[in-house]
């Protein structure tokens, strides 16, 4: 496939200093990806962005939110852009080996919408942008990473700043239609997106897990599996053990044995696992592939 060519800057941002502010939607939901938005104008429009009713999407109604976002798409004057990172990424980044935790998920797709707009060609002086952490570690980070960029991180920014207000409702409304239009990947009868709110909490979104667990595969792709909440749906969860791919050193028969490598909770834990719990030693082959002389292939011919 070819790359994608990174979408041109609005002639006016390639020209005078601009502000752009940062903020996100559904960090603590157990269902659906979670959103960063963004938006920015020049820094000569900020008094009239003011006087546009952005604010705080969380204190707006759901119809007053998709009207304000489909005023500013058409909006010459506005630039705007999201990062979409899917239950699966993000449970993949907590879970593997060397863990990505949220916070520095969050930092990292800030950054990168940062570094967005600045290919755009967008001729970014100030950003604005909703805390993860420590806001004063947080501006150092950021101002580290781009040197030339004035940087104000602050509690509630999305109540403070127009233009965080209004990367608030692109980040919300964004999430908002990807739930709505959500298309499972798994073929299972009977699944449904009466999820309740998605929050830990919500009995309605309690229920939706117990309804759509399964003892092997887990939960569907909705599903943060990294979220402690999943883990009580899987006590009596059937317990799956893989071949791993790496040489157990310690075997005999040349280092030649694999180590087997027992994947309980359905991939989460809450807890860490004793080593002689989740490996066992055997030698060569699976007796599966041995029956029935498969190998591993890396390379076709």
């Amino acid at each position: 496939m070819a790359e994608a060519v990174a979408a041109a800057a609005p002639e006016w941002a390639t020209k005078e200093p601009c502000l752009m502010g940062i903020d996100e939607a559904g960090r603590g939901p157990v269902l659906g990806p979670m959103v960063y938005g963004c938006m920015y104008c020049a820094r000569s429009y900020n008094n009239t962005l003011a006087t546009l009713k952005f604010a705080d999407s969380k204190t707006l109604k759901e119809e007053q939110r998709e009207e304000l976002f489909e005023s500013l798409k058409v909006n010459s004057s506005i630039g705007w852009e999201v990062d979409v990172i899917c239950p699966k990424d993000l449970s993949a980044k907590m879970l593997k080996k060397s863990k990505v935790n949220l916070n520095e998920i969050s930092h990292n797709s800030a950054m990168g919408l940062v570094r967005k707009v600045l290919d755009m060609g967008v001729l970014l002086a100030e950003v604005y942008i909703d805390t993860v952490g420590d806001p004063e570690k947080y501006r150092i980070k950021l101002t580290e990473k781009f040197p030339g960029i004035r940087f104000v991180v602050a509690k509630k920014a999305d109540s403070l700043y127009p233009v965080v207000s209004g990367a608030s409702i692109v980040a919300k409304v964004t999430r908002d239609r990807a739930l709505r239009n959500w298309a499972f990947d798994e073929t299972a009868l009977n699944m449904h997106m009466k999820t309740g709110s998605g929050y830990p909490g919500d009995p309605d979104t309690k229920q939706w897990l117990e309804d759509h667990k399964h003892p092997v595969f887990g939960f569907p792709t909705l599903v943060r599996f990294s979220w402690g909440t999943c883990t009580p749906f899987f006590k009596n969860a059937v317990e799956v053990t893989w071949e791993s791919d790496e040489v157990d050193e310690d075997a005999s028969n040349n280092g030649s044995a694999k180590r087997q490598v027992k994947l309980s909770s359905l991939g989460f834990t809450g807890f860490k696992r004793k080593t002689e719990e989740i490996e066992s030693s055997g030698k060569g082959r699976c007796k599966f592939f041995q029956a029935r002389k498969l190998e591993l292939v890396r390379k076709f011919q």
